[in-house]
């Protein structure tokens, strides 16, 4: 018999796959996917929390307890900081040439280094958006979170991206993830 956890990580594979198969500028394929098992969870809460306290921005915190009720996390990231060839000027550089010359060691610290390139931004948000509608398809509770995904980039979890996002997932009698009112 299968059980819930089973059939969530089931659906976390087929959100996985609706990222990969998500439309990308030009064909050109900057997503990395990570399923996180419920078991490896409190190390990104525990690191959220910490953001959380260091920063003042509670949110990280409420959300890292959200984090510690979910069955599994998927992570979404996107390989930002590579050009795409477009010359479009989006990053704030004229051409792909002279953003792929930014040096981005400066900003090693922050939630996501960039500049990126706003084509791979957007196939980030369209990568997500796909995932995040498998998961509703088959009624598994989720929720985007940039709190997770700054965690795991603290956490060097899919290091190789410059913007990742969390999602993490639950199959309850309550979307635990609404539950709180939560004020940013």
């Amino acid at each position: 018999m299968i059980s819930e956890i089973d059939t969530v990580e089931i659906v976390a594979g087929l959100m996985t796959v609706a990222a990969r198969t998500a439309p990308k500028s030009m064909g050109i394929d900057s997503i990395v996917t990570k399923i996180v098992p419920a078991k490896e969870l409190e190390s990104f809460a525990t690191k959220m929390d910490e953001i959380g306290e260091q920063t003042g921005m509670t949110f990280f915190n409420t959300n890292a307890n959200h984090l510690r009720a979910a069955d599994l996390m998927v992570l979404i990231g996107v390989k930002g900081c590579l050009p795409l060839g477009a010359n479009c000027g989006g990053c704030g550089h004229s051409t792909c040439a002279e953003f792929g010359k930014e040096v981005r060691a400066a900003q090693a610290d922050a939630d996501y280094p960039g500049p990126n390139c706003i084509f791979k931004v957007t196939d980030l948000g369209i990568a997500v958006g796909s995932a995040v509608k498998c998961a509703a398809s088959h009624n598994v509770d989720n929720r985007v979170m940039y709190t997770a995904g700054v965690a795991a980039r603290k956490l060097q979890v899919m290091d190789e991206c410059s913007i990742v996002y969390g999602i993490p997932l639950k199959a309850s009698e309550k979307n635990i993830f609404f539950a709180d009112a939560v004020m940013h």
